[in-house]
């Protein structure tokens, strides 16, 4: 699968099959995140790989009943949890860098599980205190997002994006053929 076909054919699973995941392909996605770029090379981003079902059970307590996510936490076979420590990053024009590098790292990630077969869900709505609790994160490290990672049990259809025209300007902003 190229490149391209990874970015265009990934979408958020949110069911999976109960198949268990291989070691080596969590070693792979894990490390397809390590390789992204940071904010001076710092590398704030820290994995929380969980397979044992306590520690997964742990993290329902976090999502809010209505979260149709919190199912795919409770049937995935892995789930990770994205953090990023922001001692190990920085501040410049008033964006904290910690959010950027951590999020190339978990998209890294999530196109990394879908070119090896797997799903991946990234999951913002949750309760951070909650999570950081019951898994012992420490004091200082924010969790950036969660995914749920598995073999996929559902094919979801693509959802609409907006055209290049409304997004990509050239020359001058609101330009979209200038």
């Amino acid at each position: 699968m190229d490149i391209f076909e990874v970015i265009r054919d990934r979408r958020s699973i949110r069911k999976y099959k109960d198949t268990p995941v291989e070691w080596a392909k969590i070693e792979q996605v894990l490390d397809a995140a390590r390789l992204a770029p940071s904010w001076k090379n710092m590398q704030c981003w820290r994995f929380l790989v969980l397979t044992g079902m306590e520690e997964r059970e742990a993290l329902l307590a976090a999502f809010p009943d209505d979260n149709p996510g919190k199912r795919a936490i409770a049937s995935a076979p892995v789930v990770i949890v994205v953090c990023a420590d922001p001692a190990d990053s920085g501040v410049e024009n008033g964006i904290d860098y910690f959010v950027a590098d951590t999020a190339i790292a978990f998209e890294h990630l999530c196109l990394a599980a879908h070119a090896l077969g797997l799903g991946s869900c990234w999951m913002g709505l949750y309760d951070e205190a909650v999570v950081s609790r019951a898994l012992g994160i420490p004091a200082g490290v924010r969790v950036v997002g969660i995914t749920p990672l598995g073999y996929p049990d559902q094919e979801p259809k693509a959802r609409p994006r907006k055209d290049l025209a409304e997004i990509a300007y050239f020359n001058e902003w609101g330009c979209a053929q200038c």
